[in-house]
């Protein structure tokens, strides 16, 4: 076993715990992370508790397991936990003043105006133009067949139409491709720059990349903004640009810019990565894909967004997939007072991080939980419920996913076409192979054979 560290010692007589964990150097324990982030927390909790300290990005994370710790710090009753100064060593400048980097009266004064672009009204408009952008290119989809060495790189695919719908449903703006992969390359390069281990700018290294990809988004979305103030349309770029809060507060430039930055990134990675989860768990257990299909088969091809909500079974596979796979595996915090969590003592100044990928493998909380197995959302089974925040993708408290239900559209009207539209199968001893430095996505493209029905 390592050397081991501490936290700061807990007040005399409070009865609070010390926190202790592994002294390993930071470089190392990152990636010791990267390679089994499930099974290094499980080997750590066992050793030092549900808290305990790990050196990262060369200073001090505490990582707080379990749902009880994950209800203390993201509900955040007593607004001890602040967003902003902990994203911002793992993220660094490149989503500066974005809503993940704003907190509390800020935070809501923000989040109250961007609402209303996210309500069920602005949903519902942008339904009909995500059917229609889908449609426009899953009908150009090809075959292919991995046997035959023409695979169908789903993820490619996927990721140049959730870039598509964003760019068109946020910003109105259907872009020529070679635009469109411009920006799709900024978005990643700003991403990934998060993930870099070399954390400062060297022209061509990530963080440089990420640099200047902020830049050119900026730029990107100064012009359309002046456009979009002039003649505004129905996406949510102009409905940023015209709403206001309570008091008739509106956003400057610069807030529309910061936010937008960080919704186009979020929106467009997080969503992809979840689609090309779904697409191979339906591949990889055909049953499933069965299941799904013979629901949507009994239903219109454009379906309106109360009849996205009877996909049952395409909603159960959903869960299950961001379950296994979270595509915001993270939840960091810093702490602003002393505090206590679950009967340990917190200093003011720390970090604390709750897993919640890590969370959702436990098995204490799921059945099997391993194993593919969508039933478990069932209302019989119901597994996500045993605890208030035992599934928690998107997150909790006040700075719970404010874009959730727009992916969840978006997600159920790509598949819903595909299960129209094709089958599609991988070999049966294939497993998808993640790269984990940043949102989890397939090193391989995920190559499958599909087939037009």
């Amino acid at each position: 076993m390592p050397r081991t560290q501490f936290v700061a010692a807990p007040p005399e007589g409070s009865d609070l715990k010390q926190i202790s964990g592994p002294a390993t150097h930071w470089i190392a324990q990152l990636q010791r992370q990267r390679r089994d982030p499930t099974g290094a927390a499980f080997e750590d909790e066992a050793a030092y508790g549900p808290l305990y300290v790990l050196n990262m990005f060369g200073d001090k994370w505490i990582i707080a397991g379990g749902p009880e710790a994950a209800q203390r710090i993201l509900m955040n009753k007593d607004r001890v936990f602040a967003n902003g100064p902990a994203w911002a060593p793992l993220q660094g400048p490149f989503f500066d003043r974005g809503l993940v980097r704003l907190d509390f009266d800020e935070h809501r004064s923000h989040r109250s105006i961007m609402q209303q672009a996210f309500g069920r009204g602005a949903l519902t408009s942008y339904l009909k133009d995500m059917h229609e952008i889908a449609h426009r290119h899953l009908s150009k989809l090809p075959e292919g067949s991995v046997a035959e060495g023409n695979p169908v790189l789903m993820h490619q695919h996927l990721q140049r139409l959730t870039l598509d719908i964003v760019l068109e449903v946020f910003m109105g703006a259907r872009l020529p491709r070679d635009e469109a992969e411009r920006i799709c390359g900024a978005t990643m390069d700003i991403l990934q720059a998060g993930g870099a281990m070399v954390r400062v700018a060297i022209p061509g290294n990530r963080w440089w990349r990420g640099m200047r990809a902020r830049k050119t988004m900026a730029a990107f979305l100064a012009d359309r903004i002046v456009a979009a103030r002039e003649n505004p349309g129905t996406d949510l770029l102009s409905m940023l640009c015209q709403a206001a809060g309570d008091d008739g507060d509106r956003f400057t430039d610069q807030d529309i810019v910061n936010h937008m930055i960080f919704l186009l990134a979020a929106a467009h990675d997080t969503t992809t990565t979840t689609l090309s989860g779904v697409v191979y768990n339906m591949a990889k257990y055909p049953e499933w894909q069965k299941r799904a299909r013979a629901r949507s088969l009994d239903m219109p091809f454009e379906l309106g967004y109360d009849e996205l909500a009877e996909l049952t079974e395409l909603d159960w596979i959903i869960k299950e997939t961001t379950r296994l796979c979270t595509p915001v595996q993270i939840f960091p915090r810093a702490v602003q007072e002393d505090t206590e969590v679950c009967g340990y003592f917190v200093p003011k100044g720390s970090f604390v991080v709750v897993p919640i990928s890590v969370n959702h493998r436990r098995p204490d909380m799921w059945s099997h939980p391993e194993e593919f197995d969508p039933e478990r959302f069932s209302d019989e089974r119901a597994e996500h419920k045993r605890h208030r925040v035992a599934w928690a993708p998107f997150g909790a408290g006040a700075h719970k996913c404010l874009g959730q239900h727009f992916a969840g559209l978006e997600i159920k009207t790509i598949v819903h076409q595909l299960l129209h539209t094709f089958e599609w199968e991988v070999p049966q001893d294939y497993v998808m192979p993640l790269d984990m430095s940043a949102t989890p996505l397939p090193k391989d493209d995920l190559p499958v054979t599909l087939r037009r029905r």
